[in-house]
This record gives structure tokens, sequence and C-alpha cells, in this order.
């Protein structure tokens, strides 16, 4: 069953020591794109969780955000930075020197500055913290590819409706072409006899013009081929997995066989027909790009 490449996600885990919440959400991608932000205490776990997720999803942009509620009342402690903290202050007042400003650093002043103070987490079990992250992190995705999947059924019902009236259009194109020959046979026996009276027509040559003006027109391998994209394209539909690029190669080909039928045409009803049809194939078109 296909899937759409838009879905949202979301799972919430809470425990002794914490809570961690996991939000997943996409659009359109050509590729796998994801992007996370979470608290830099996690970032030790980014790899492991890129490799998780490519167990749920295969293409497009998805941002993941992580957040992580400490309850431990130890979680942490302050840290001072004696040595950027001097760092700064030599830098500083090198530039009130240099450029004959005031010196009015004060203690304040120079805590502000970043990495002066900061957090320091205290004896972290990454063992236990990553089965938070990773029973979080699987039932965001299991429910972000819910989401996917119900919007693959509206997709795969949308997109075999629009199949359908391209099948229609190629019958219609199937039937007419044979006529379409014959009427203009008829209609150049009519202007040669008017032009010609009474003189004797020549089978042969009158043979000869409907055999060219037939090469010219004909569609039918086009149409052959078309017919076998739509019935390729139904199958994939149906077909696990990434399929999106796969669709949109079919549905380029199909084009290109639309192209070729509306620039053989010869006749107002398979021009008309010929140019629904490339209307409904780039509807097509549109559609798989939804499609993961």
């Amino acid at each position: 069953m296909i899937k759409s490449m838009t879905g949202f996600g979301r799972c919430e885990v809470t425990g002794k020591d914490r809570k961690l919440t996991v939000e997943m959400k996409s659009v359109n991608h050509r590729y796998l794109d994801v992007s996370i932000k979470m608290p830099k205490k996690l970032n030790f776990f980014e790899s492991a969780i890129r490799t998780e997720l490519k167990n749920y999803i295969s293409r497009g942009k998805v941002d993941v955000f992580i957040t992580c509620e400490d309850y431990r009342e130890d979680s942490g402690a302050l840290k001072y930075n004696k040595a950027l903290a001097k760092e700064y202050l030599t830098y500083l007042r090198e530039m009130a020197e240099e450029f004959g400003l005031d010196d009015d650093i004060r203690v304040s002043t120079l805590s502000r500055y970043p990495e002066v103070f900061g957090m320091e987490e205290h004896n972290i079990d990454e063992e236990e913290l990553w089965k938070d992250i990773e029973e979080a992190l699987r039932g965001a995705a299991e429910n972000f590819v819910k989401t996917r999947t119900a919007e693959g059924e509206n997709l795969l019902a949308d997109l075999n409706e629009k199949l359908d009236a391209m099948l229609g259009h190629v019958e219609f194109i199937t039937e007419r072409s044979p006529k379409l020959i014959q009427e203009y046979r008829e209609k150049l026996r009519e202007k040669v006899c008017e032009l010609l009276g009474d003189v004797q027509i020549d089978e042969n040559r009158l043979y000869m013009e409907v055999t060219m003006f037939a090469d010219k027109v004909c569609v039918d391998e086009e149409l052959v081929r078309l017919k076998s994209h739509v019935e390729s394209t139904k199958k994939t539909l149906l077909a696990e997995g990434s399929v999106g690029r796969k669709l949109d190669f079919i549905a380029q080909e199909m084009n290109r066989e639309a192209n070729t039928i509306l620039s053989k045409a010869n006749d107002l009803e398979i021009s008309d027909r010929a140019i629904e049809l490339k209307n409904e194939i780039e509807k097509v078109r549109e559609q798989i790009q939804n499609i993961e």
C-alpha cells in the first residue's frame, strides 16, 4: 500500500526520572532529509535516532522535535568555566586599550557571555536514557506511519479514478483512429472525382495516398504503450515499499506518449481527447509527488 509523504506523529513517555516527548512531521521531498531538534545532552544519540527512523521512512523532509523534562532534583550542577572567562577578559581589555574605550567590565557583564556559566549533567545512565528515547521515538514513528498510510489510501483512490479516466480516453482514440483513415479515403475519393469528373481514378495512386496518410496519423504503438503504462502504474500503486520515484518515471513516459499522439492528431475529436489525456496525466504527476 502506498504512503503519503505528508504525516505527523507524536508520543510521550513518562518515567520516574524524566518525561520524553517526540514529535514528527513531514512534507514532500525527493530524498530522505531528516532534521532533528533536541537538547544538547541528547546529541550523543543522534546517529542512533537517524538509524531508527530509516526503519519507518524512505522519503520526505522530516522534522523531529525531542524534548526531555528531567524530574531529578540533582540532575545537574552549575559549572564555571574559569579559563574561558579569563580569555574573554583579556580580549575585552585589549579592545579597550586599542580603541581608547573605558574599561568598565563588571562581573555581572562577564558572567553573561556564552559558556562562562553552564549546566553540567550528573552521571547520566546512557543505556536507560536510550530506552526511553527509543520507546518515544518508535511510538511517534508508528503514529507517523499511520497518518501517512491513511493519506496514502486517499491518494490511491484518487489516482485510480484518474487512471480509469485516462483509459477511457485511450479507448476512444483507439476506436476513432481506424474510422479516421476510412473517412480520409472517402473524402479523397470525392475530391478526386470532383476534380477529374468522369476520368477513371487510379486506385493504386489512391491506395498509396491513403497509406501515407495512415502512416502519418497512426498512433497504435503509442496507445499500446500508454495503456501498458497505466496498468503498470496501477500494479505499482499496490506494491510494498517506496514507489514514488518509479511512479514519477512512468508518468513521464505516459506524458511522452500523449505528446506524440497529440502531435499526430489530424482530427478534432482525437485532438480534444489527447488534450484531456495530457490533463489527466499532469494531475497524476502532481499526486505522485506526494507519494513516498
